[in-house]
């Protein structure tokens, strides 16, 4: 009965591989263009929103985000909005909610919205009491796509991003949750790292947007005006694309983008990744720019919080690690980033996995700047997490228990479920 069920399952998984295989569309590496004109002109010819003059600061783990973004919330006048797929009811959150029932009590707009999904799949959700008690504090809070039994089909496309806005004028978003194991790590496991990226500029108008639009849909407010869309003054050097991944509306943006932007590279490549099982469309854009010469490095984590899936990254860092890619496996904790460099020239910082979980069903947002000094100061915290790690090697992966590769292997066919 097994042998029946299991080759009917792997012919499945053999289709949906070529079904997204064949989606695959690269721009042509051009020896006669840089990599960021290259890829702008991507971006340009999709449509995606490209805006000018912004200024970035990368924000280096969670203290330095929550940092930040508490100072700015307490500078609010008019309205803070919030998007994330994991509001955690733990002492950040509270932090987080004290701060912003001050702002209401001066007269500030306050809207939050959190993932039913992601509050369901921890252990300390915010429970319909809590919403209650920070509803009567005047937080108007909204969870987004309740699951409502049987309608198990929203359990699909998840609200992945992480997105807040403040007055229009300053905008954040990267990987960090509203979660204290973001900042103090997780017993067994160490420190939970990740970046996040602080905005001003036009870029913040598209983060907006986003915001605004999901927040209709959720909510039935809608919301429109000068003051929630203003009319922003050069602020810095760095153009900013704003790729947002909207399941009905730009189902294959996110993972064209990050193809595209790799098709793009010269010289070469840097990303560091979680759940590190890509979709074809990633794996090929990889394969390629190593084959065509570019110095390709990826940082993975060793160890991870899902069971299984590190032994599917191990396995895939090991494919391309024999390929020519540098990989090195992170040894302090579990690196949750999700960020890349191209060539020096321009880089990315957002919610989006590499996985298809990220990219075939979830909602997703990614910043695609354009600006050495960012990049360049983005490419320094990487090497700072590579003195954490060590390069994988054949020797070292061949020190793996059979079982392990063996579960590898497999994690890696059933890609379509992570």
């Amino acid at each position: 009965m097994r042998r029946k069920l299991f080759y009917p399952f792997l012919i499945l998984c053999s289709a949906l591989l070529l079904a997204s295989c064949s989606s695959f569309v690269a721009i042509e590496r051009s020896n006669h263009e840089y990599s960021d004109s290259a890829f702008i002109g991507y971006i340009k010819k999709k449509n995606i929103p490209y805006t000018k003059n912004n200024d970035v600061l990368v924000l280096n783990g969670a203290h330095a985000k929550f940092g930040s973004l508490l100072d700015d919330i307490s500078k609010a006048k008019h309205h803070i909005h919030l998007e994330y797929f994991n509001f955690r009811n733990d002492s950040i959150n509270k932090v987080l909610i004290e701060a912003l029932v001050k702002k209401v009590r001066e007269g500030v707009e306050v809207r939050a919205m959190f993932d039913a999904f992601g509050n369901m799949s921890n252990d300390s959700p915010l429970k319909n009491k809590d919403l209650e008690a920070i509803r009567a504090q005047g937080i108007q809070i909204v969870k987004f796509d309740p699951i409502r039994f049987p309608w198990i089909n929203h359990a699909f496309s998840r609200d992945h991003r992480k997105i807040v806005v403040i007055d229009g004028k300053i905008g954040y978003t990267g990987g960090i949750n509203v979660a204290d194991y973001y900042l103090n790590g997780i017993e067994g496991l160490g420190e939970w790292r990740d970046m996040h990226a602080r905005v001003t500029g036009e870029a913040v108008n598209e983060l907006q947007r986003i915001f605004l639009e999901t927040w209709e849909q959720e909510s039935g407010e809608h919301i429109e005006g000068d003051v929630y869309y203003p009319q922003h003054t050069p602020e810095g050097g760095a153009d900013i694309a704003v790729v947002d991944r909207w399941p009905r509306k730009t189902p294959e943006r996110m993972r064209r983008a990050y193809a595209n932007a790799i098709h793009s590279a010269k010289d070469s490549i840097t990303l560091i990744n979680p759940y590190f099982i890509p979709m074809p469309i990633v794996s090929k854009a990889l394969e390629k720019a190593i084959d065509d010469g570019v110095k390709v490095t990826i940082l993975l984590s060793a160890e991870g919080d899902i069971k299984a899936i590190p032994d599917g990254v191990w396995r895939e860092g090991y494919r391309l690690m024999k390929r020519g890619a540098e990989v090195y496996m992170y040894t302090g904790g579990f690196n949750h980033a999700k960020v890349m460099c191209i060539d020096g020239k321009f880089c990315t910082i957002g919610s989006a996995n590499l996985n298809s979980r990220s990219l075939m069903y979830d909602y997703e947002t990614n910043l695609f700047i354009f600006g050495k000094e960012d990049t360049e100061e983005l490419q320094h915290y990487i090497e700072l997490d590579k003195q954490r790690s060590f390069k994988l090697t054949k020797e070292i992966y061949k020190q793996r228990s059979c079982w392990s590769r063996l579960l590898g292997w497999f994690v890696c066919m059933v890609r379509f479920a992570m």
